[in-house]
């Protein structure tokens, strides 16, 4: 069995385990490194030599696409990213496959058989790679993530839907996304740009790069001495905003 090295890039915790997962289902693959930023990406890539590596798009410090440019050879590519506008910009990288988070198990098998079947280490002609390419972002416009009405959540044993209308904000660590709502806290294995990118854009914002905030349960906002807003959500509890989206917000303001 030909046993491909593989490399993951992607900063989201909840992400990147469940990739790290998948990617130790295939024996086909042999994880080699990880990376939580662009620019530790590009120095791991190119020390390691990975034959495939698995990039997120958005990350600090450097995008997954400039990552891509800047590296001294040519791995097989997989994007995985949650914003599906970077496919054209994809396709001019001679990406292998275009993930859109969140996708599933059988969406994952999918593009590593797409990449068992490409001739990694040799030099393939254009035309062959955007057709396997074009034949992967079709499945991009297929796999687009609904809009969140309801998360089903686990309590006590018990699973039960949670309104995300009902949702006051969102936290994310390491491991888990909190889920604030009606005086409780919920655990879900999701992470929150999965979930900011599925919930009404119109309620929620996001204020921190781990905080999300539903307007709705917001009772005032005031500037502290850094000129960051500070929200007095309904429940008592203070969330400090990020400088860029306490700008964001008082723009919002009429």
């Amino acid at each position: 069995m030909n046993i491909r090295t593989a490399f993951i890039a992607e900063d989201e915790p909840l992400a990147r385990e469940a990739l790290h997962d998948s990617v130790n289902t295939r024996p086909e693959l042999k994880l080699i490194g990880e990376a939580d930023n662009g620019r530790s990406a590009l120095e791991q890539i190119n020390h390691l030599r990975p034959e495939v590596v698995f990039m997120d798009i958005q990350m600090p410090e450097m995008t997954g696409l400039e990552v891509i440019k800047r590296l001294d050879y040519q791995p097989e590519i997989i994007f995985t990213t949650a914003y599906d506008q970077y496919a054209v910009a994809a396709f001019e990288l001679n990406a292998l496959d275009y993930l859109l988070k969140p996708f599933s198990r059988e969406r994952f098998d999918a593009a590593v058989d797409r990449l068992l079947e490409s001739h990694t280490g040799h030099t393939v002609s254009q035309e062959p790679r955007q057709t396997q390419l074009t034949q992967a972002l079709e499945q991009v416009g297929q796999q687009l993530p609904a809009r969140l009405d309801r998360i089903l959540v686990r309590d006590r044993g018990h699973i039960f839907p949670v309104n995300t209308q009902q949702i006051a904000y969102l936290k994310s660590d390491a491991k888990y996304t909190a889920i604030y709502v009606d005086g409780k806290t919920f655990l879900v294995r999701l992470g929150i740009s999965e979930l900011a990118d599925r919930l009404d854009p119109s309620r929620f914002v996001r204020i921190h790069r781990s905080v999300l905030v539903n307007l709705d349960f917001v009772e005032s906002m005031k500037t502290d001495e850094q000129s960051q807003l500070q929200l007095q959500m309904r429940d008592g509890s203070v969330l400090v905003a990020n400088r860029e989206a306490s700008k964001m917000l008082r723009d919002m303001a009429i």
